[in-house]
């Protein structure tokens, strides 16, 4: 059975990009600057300038997605918390971050209230919100 997913396990991997894309690339980069300096030619620079341009394509995209999900992730969490929160905060919904939304989707609807008001009382980032979330809500739906 699959572990609970929690602030020690939360962070998720993309095995096609951490473990091929980035580390080819940028493998690939620096043997075409290594080849460039061992063999300066007009052939050798745009290899450099094609794979740097593949490099960049695939954070690009990579940043992109992520983004967009962040995008996502806002629009779901004040839904959210406006089915879930008391009327007294309700109104102060535009006040959290995208950065304060992202961490809250880790609450419980429970907990949800309690862990608004002291994000807006201490201005609490990510970090802080994710630690202190006593019921974890999984999130296995990420890019």
């Amino acid at each position: 059975m699959a572990e609970t997913q929690s602030l020690k396990n939360h962070t998720m991997f993309d095995p096609p990009f951490h473990f091929f894309l980035a580390p080819v690339g940028l493998i690939l980069l620096i043997l075409s600057i290594i080849d460039v300096v061992r063999n300066p030619s007009w052939m050798t620079g745009v290899h450099v300038l094609v794979i740097l341009w593949l490099v960049v394509l695939v954070f690009k995209t990579r940043i992109y997605a992520l983004k967009v999900q962040d995008r996502v992730i806002r629009l779901e969490e004040r839904l959210r918390l406006q089915a879930v929160l008391p009327a007294s905060l309700e109104p102060r919904i535009g006040d959290l971050s995208v950065d304060q939304l992202i961490g809250l989707r880790f609450a419980s609807d429970a907990e949800l209230p309690g862990l608004v008001e002291k994000t807006l009382g201490g201005n609490w980032d990510r970090k802080q919100i994710k630690a202190a979330v006593q019921n974890w809500r999984a999130d296995n739906w990420r890019v």
